[in-house]
């Protein structure tokens, strides 16, 4: 019997942590900002397996999202109309500009009439970055996975249901750069993105939400209006956070329930 007691308060601790049930829900009129990077199945012995979504996992979070009311806007749009947005706003957004977002995702997305934001990486084909945030990362996984291609990006522009934002120009990190280097990397990559794809880039992504107060004032003078992190959490747009937002990560390895827990609160457990 006493083992019995200790397996029930060990499962009960364990599904507290996981999920964080005790975690305080996030009031509705407070928009989420999910953050995707891909939607493709795993892959065998793979590292980053968390960054990807499998595509009926992403579809079966889509159908929840707008069978259960929420209004989809891109990032800029969720700016724009901060002063006005409904309860239950949300924004989908991408991270890097893996090919997958245009031949997994977008048919998702416009089968459920869903906006998303793509944050891009201008010079992303046969690079490698990951090893940029942490050099041990160096095996050329992610140099390696497919990325968009311009002639998708445009269709996804004329949509109207896609928005692409800026992941700078080789997604470095921006701790270790100079000036001179943030300015090409967060400003010049907006002005590639405007002239190649004729179209007003209004949103940014640090990455690896990876930056320092320089790169928030290059991101402000650059002309963007508004900046995402990689901080987990739900904010709200006030003024002061509009170039640090939080977002809601979603992984390859969340299962459902996590999914619903996550858009109440934000995050899971504590060491997520």
């Amino acid at each position: 019997m006493i083992y019995l007691l200790i397996f029930i308060v060990i499962l009960f601790m364990y599904y507290s942590f996981r999920y964080a049930w005790w975690t305080k829900v996030v009031d509705l009129k407070n928009p989420r900002i999910l953050m995707y990077h891909m939607v493709s199945s795993h892959k065998k012995n793979a590292r980053f397996n968390g960054l990807r979504v499998q595509p009926e996992e992403f579809e079966k979070q889509i159908k929840y999202l707008k069978d259960n009311g929420w209004t989809f806007f891109t990032m800029s749009e969720l700016i724009e109309k901060k002063d006005e947005l409904p309860f239950k706003s949300i924004s989908i957004t991408f991270d890097d500009g893996y090919e997958d977002n245009f031949t997994n995702a977008y048919p998702i997305l416009k089968k459920y009439d869903a906006k998303a934001t793509i944050y891009v990486v201008v010079d992303r084909h046969d690079r490698e970055w990951s090893s940029k945030r942490k050099k041990k990362n160096n095996d050329g996984e992610l140099k390696f996975e497919p990325k968009l291609k311009d002639e998708q990006i445009k269709e996804m522009i004329n949509s109207g249901l896609i928005e692409i934002g800026s992941h700078t120009m080789t997604h470095d990190n921006l701790l270790n750069l100079t000036k001179e280097q943030k300015i090409n990397e967060i400003q010049d990559s907006k002005i590639e993105i405007e002239n190649k794809f004729n179209i007003s880039c209004k949103s940014f992504c640090y990455p690896f939400g990876l930056y320092d107060e320089k790169d928030v004032e290059i991101a402000k003078n650059s002309g963007y209006t508004n900046a995402t992190t990689t901080t987990k959490g739900i904010d709200s747009l006030n003024e002061n956070k509009k170039f640090e937002l939080k977002r809601v990560t979603i992984s390859g390895k969340d299962n459902f329930l996590s999914f619903k827990i996550k858009m109440k609160r934000g995050m899971r457990g504590l060491n997520k």
